[in-house]
């Protein structure tokens, strides 16, 4: 059986500049916990959602986003789910997202 590159999981990272990841990491996990999975603390956070599994992690100068999709075929659109919501809840800041 031949296994295509769009049914595996896929990983990627982004480490985003700003001293406010720990409010961003918990206003992103409080906003889904009403529909998702999801675990956090003030540094930590996990959320499992149809398209794979975020992982946060706040630093005092950046949060770190961890995204596993499901397929490679859904990586896009769930970073731009992602960076949409925490782009909402930062509004008083102009975030820069670099996927690695």
């Amino acid at each position: 059986m031949n296994s295509s590159p769009t049914s595996s999981p896929q990983t990627t990272r982004a480490s985003v500049p700003t001293i406010h990841a720990s409010r961003y990491l918990q206003q992103l996990c409080k906003h889904w916990a009403h529909k998702f999975e999801t675990e956090f603390d003030s540094t930590q956070g996990r959320i499992c959602l149809p398209l794979g599994e975020a992982r946060l992690t706040a630093t005092p100068d950046a949060l770190v986003i961890d995204l596993t999709a499901t397929n490679a075929a859904n990586m896009t659109t769930f970073q731009e789910v992602v960076v949409s919501h925490i782009e909402r809840f930062a509004f008083r800041e102009q975030l820069c997202f670099v996927w690695e």
